[in-house]
């Protein structure tokens, strides 16, 4: 049987000769990483423009409601289990129900699947959950070269305030004819 080897040259195109060469090749594979970063940490790879997050409201509200309604049960339900394990712990100990506490941690872990699943869904639309609690959310919109965020809140009729990516709900401004104009067509 004859074993044939790989020709040396087509390995020595694969590792870098010199220092200087491993210094290039590390940097370039430092910037493909750091770019690929980026890319997953912005998360915007889908853009909006202010027509279309507005058509997506009665589907988003619907799954922002289910998320913060079982967000609800899931901090009344921790309330619960943590008054009966102070009830057992100052008490040193007591009788407890074991099949109805069984119910609401089924219960709890039921709604901690809904949350993630709405929560997810939206995220997989292109919007991003900024909180459950007041039921905020955003959308990447592109206005010249800039990415900034439309935001809506719950109870909100229609999307009418916008700020940067770095700032927050606290920076919300009113959407004017400058971002009309600007937003390029989603993608």
């Amino acid at each position: 049987m004859i074993v044939r080897k790989r020709p040396r040259e087509k390995y020595l195109r694969r590792v870098p000769r010199s220092f200087s060469d491993l210094r290039e090749y590390r940097r370039r594979i430092s910037n493909r990483r750091k770019a690929q970063a980026e890319l997953e940490s912005n998360n915007m790879a889908r853009t909006f423009t202010v027509s279309e997050a507005q058509s997506l409201l009665p589907v988003l509200e619907s799954l922002l409601r289910s998320a913060m309604e079982a967000k609800a049960l899931i901090e009344q339900v921790d309330g619960e289990m943590q008054s009966l394990s102070s009830r057992i712990f100052i008490n040193g100990g007591t009788l407890v129900d074991v099949v109805s506490v069984a119910r609401r941690k089924a219960e709890r872990e039921k709604a901690v699947q809904r949350a993630k699943d709405a929560v997810a869904e939206i995220d997989a639309i292109g919007v991003q959950v900024k909180d459950l609690d007041i039921g905020l959310l955003d959308f990447p919109c592109l206005v010249g070269e800039d990415v900034i965020l439309l935001c809506w809140k719950l109870g909100e009729q229609k999307i009418t305030h916008w700020h940067g990516t770095q700032e927050g709900f606290a920076g919300r401004k009113p959407i004017d004819d400058h971002i009309l104009r600007g937003q390029k067509k989603s993608n």
